[in-house]
């Protein structure tokens, strides 16, 4: 992956899109095939219109992507809760992997935030 490879947002989201995914080999050898899938989708999503952001044609786009990759981001939240909640997640790995993945909403709303400002002080 060598677009964005000086981009922390884009590094980020691709690291935690690789951790989500050891997740759910785990989980499918535990024969948990339901959440298992959910999370998959919503944690490699967040990378996924994040890459799409980096490519967006303007700047309301490039807001509108990242909004959603906020919102998988969240939706992912929810699932490591139900899983940690479930004793399908250890509390150690709960925490490992919902602190990356506040981290990475923490970031997503700054640049939306001060993208906005730019925008909309610019127009």
């Amino acid at each position: 992956m060598n677009e964005g490879k000086d981009n922390i947002i884009v590094q980020k989201s691709y690291a935690f899109a690789l951790e989500i995914i050891k997740l759910y080999k785990v989980l499918v050898e535990k024969k948990e095939y339901v959440l298992s899938k959910q999370i998959l989708r919503s944690g490699t999503s967040i990378g996924a219109n994040i890459h799409e952001a980096v490519g967006s044609e303007s700047k309301k786009d490039f807001i509108h992507k990242l909004g959603i990759s906020v919102k998988e981001a969240r939706e992912t939240s929810y699932w490591l809760n139900l899983l940690k909640d479930s004793d399908y997640l250890s509390i150690l790995e709960f925490e490992r992997l919902i602190g990356l993945c506040e981290e990475l909403i923490r970031i997503l709303n700054s640049i939306i935030l001060t993208t906005k400002e730019r925008y909309f002080s610019n127009s």
